[in-house]
This record gives structure tokens, sequence and C-alpha cells, in this order.
């Protein structure tokens, strides 16, 4: 089997390793001829940062870069992100890194051209339908990790400093023009980021494939994601030079993306104020959350997944399920608790408050109530 591919769904990847290579030919597709690269600090002074920017200035492109970007990226990060993107006379912008990266480049490229706030356009009804589609600039998309797959979303999740709530801002034309996925530049992460990402990526499939919505495209996705993940993320974290595992899991966070447009439930109604709150690593948090959340809708999913877990080389029908999941945490190194990272009861209220209030809630497959998102915090802390 290759690992070299062009895809167009749910936009043109070019997926392989070693095409980073072609990240100006990326930018020309997408019409950039002045991008600004939008990245993490953490990933700003990395050999992969300085190899994507000596492509771009071999190419007369310049090496323009934004880092200043948060673990859990907010409004601040974006109007800094705004304004040097302006200064710059920028006309596109390259989103780089893992999620934060990502959702924050997609963010400069769509809020730069606007006269409203950022808040006006979160994922409320038609509230995306406020943006002048035309000022959003052109983004190139190019994925450091294997896990968000914000690479191919229309949406980016920003904090609201003020309030410290997670907010999803949507709009059609956020989705990339074009996205580099080359397993290579996931090679130097870490086994414990790799465990979080990739148990990110799980977690959507997992999400998607629970939620009650129709989208049967979504559904073939989220199944074939979490078998991906399964498979190669065991060997991803035990060898970070293994390209062809990293391929898969980097084709598995895509997959996760793409499929939770079917919908996302509780376990990320409970990551997302926690994250904001405590700034835990959203991947992480996510697969501490996960096992309580597959109790609480075990009468609604029981039967998909006792279809599913043959296919996935499970035992044992859903309880087979949700005792491998449980395993397969603790095989990689993922907490039981999130207390063990730093996050408290004390907030209780505002955090239960705020999860009632994500959109995640709506792809539940059982109905999401101050009193069961209370006794998931209670469990999960």
């Amino acid at each position: 089997m290759t690992f070299t591919a062009n895809w167009s769904y749910p936009t043109a990847i070019r997926f392989g390793a070693g095409r980073i290579a072609e990240l100006a030919e990326a930018c020309a597709q997408a019409g950039i001829t002045r991008p600004l690269l939008v990245t993490d600090r953490g990933l700003a002074g990395l050999p992969i940062t300085a190899q994507a920017l000596d492509v771009l200035e071999d190419a007369g492109l310049g090496r323009a870069l934004f880092a200043e970007v948060d673990p859990n990226p907010n409004d601040k990060n974006l109007a800094a992100g705004i304004e040097a993107y302006c200064a710059g006379d920028h006309d596109g912008v390259i989103a780089f890194g893992g999620g934060s990266g990502l959702d924050l480049g997609k963010m400069v490229a769509f809020m730069a051209g606007q006269t409203r706030p950022v808040w006006d356009f979160e994922d409320i009804g038609d509230w995306w339908t406020r943006a002048d589609a035309n000022a959003i600039a052109p983004i190139v998309a190019v994925p450091t990790t294997a896990g968000t797959g914000s690479e191919v979303g229309r949406a980016s999740v920003l904090t609201d400093s003020a309030t410290h709530e997670k907010k999803i801002i949507f709009h059609p034309r956020v989705l990339p023009t074009v996205v580099i996925c080359d397993p290579e530049l996931t090679v130097g992460m870490p086994p414990a980021i790799t465990a979080g990402t990739g148990l990110d990526a799980f977690a959507h499939c997992v999400e998607a494939f629970s939620s009650p919505h129709y989208h049967p495209m979504s559904q073939g996705i989220a199944l074939e994601g979490m078998k991906l993940v399964i498979d190669n993320l065991p060997r991803a974290f035990a060898d970070g030079t293994d390209i062809e595992a990293r391929a898969q899991m980097m084709s598995a966070a895509a997959m996760g993306a793409t499929a939770f447009q079917k919908g996302l439930g509780a376990i990320h109604a409970l990551s997302h104020p926690v994250g904001a709150i405590f700034g835990t690593h959203h991947g992480t948090t996510n697969a501490v959350c996960m096992p309580a959340v597959l109790d609480l809708n075990a009468p609604a999913i029981r039967d998909r997944f006792d279809h599913a877990a043959g296919y996935l080389g499970i035992d044992g029908g859903f309880d087979g399920f949700r005792a491998f999941v449980q395993a397969f945490n603790d095989r990689l190194g993922i907490p039981r608790r999130l207390s063990e990272m730093g996050v408290t009861t004390e907030q209780m209220d505002a955090l239960v408050a705020s999860a009632l209030r994500d959109p995640s809630c709506g792809g539940n497959p059982v109905e999401l109530t101050e009193q069961n998102l209370r006794a998931l915090f209670e469990k999960v802390i």
C-alpha cells in the first residue's frame, strides 16, 4: 500500500511524506503571494517550522511568521495576529501546527477583513451569514500533529478571555483551500503528545459514530477512523519514527474532523469548559472523559457498538468496547481523573453552566441536563 495520494474530500489535500516541499505550490494554488505563517510559540523555533519558512523564502514568498498563540487560543491572540497580518500587507494565511496554530491561523484569515467582532460569528443558527464572505483571506493548512483535524474543518475554537469560555466560530469559507498532510512533520512529537492528540482524533470518531443525526457518509468515516487509531496509535506511541503509523494517524485525524459534521457530544461539552478554565490539553481531557460519557450514553448507543466492535477487533460488543477504551487510555499513560491534570471542583457551577451552553450538547445521543452534566463532572474530576 502506498501512503501518497491526492484527495479532494472535504478539500484539496496533498498527502504524503516530504510534501511540505510543495508549500509554495500550495500557496499558488490558493492564490496567495504574500503569506503569513501562523503557528504556536512552541513550534516557532523548531526545525520543521524553519523548513517551511525556507521553502517559502526560496520561492520568493518571504518568511513572515506570527507565533503569539497560546495552547488554548483566545481573542487577544487573534487581535495580535490580525495586527501582524495587516501590518505586513499579507494576502493569505498558512495555518501551521496543532489545533491551536491551525485554529488561530484560520481565524486571522477570517477576521482580518471583517468589521464586526468575532463573537458575532459564533456557531449559533445562521450567525455565520453576518460575515463578509468576500473579505475572507485564502488559507493553506499544514498540520504538525495527528489529532484535531482542524485542517479540514469549517470552524475554529476560540477562548473568550473575559469569560474564560470556549466558543466555536463557524463559516464555510474557513475551510482551507489546500491542505498539506506530511506525516514526517509529526515524527518529533513526544509520546505524551502523540497519545493526547491521537485520542482527540479517536474521540471525534467515537462521538460522530454515536451521534443520532443522519449522515451515513460521516458514520462510515467515523468507523474507519476508529479502526485506524486502534491499529496505529500504539505503534506511533511506541516508536515515533514509524512513518506508516504516523501517516495512518494523520489520516485518522482528518477523518475524525470530517466525520464530526454529524455531531459531537458530551465528551466535548465537558472538555471545552475544562480547557478554557484550567488550560488542560484538549485531547487528553477528551480521553479522560470518554469512559464516563460512554456509560451515560450506553442505552442509546449499545446496539450500534455491538455491531461495530467486531470490525474494530474488539470482543464483547458495547461492553467490550467500553472496557477497551479504559485499557487503551491506561496503555497510553492517560490519567484516570482530571484532578491529576490540576482540575478541581471549586468552579463546578461554572463548568456545568458552560457545558450546558456548549453546542456539542446537540449531538449527544442522550439529552444533556444540568443534573447529568454535573454527575459526569463529579465522576471525571
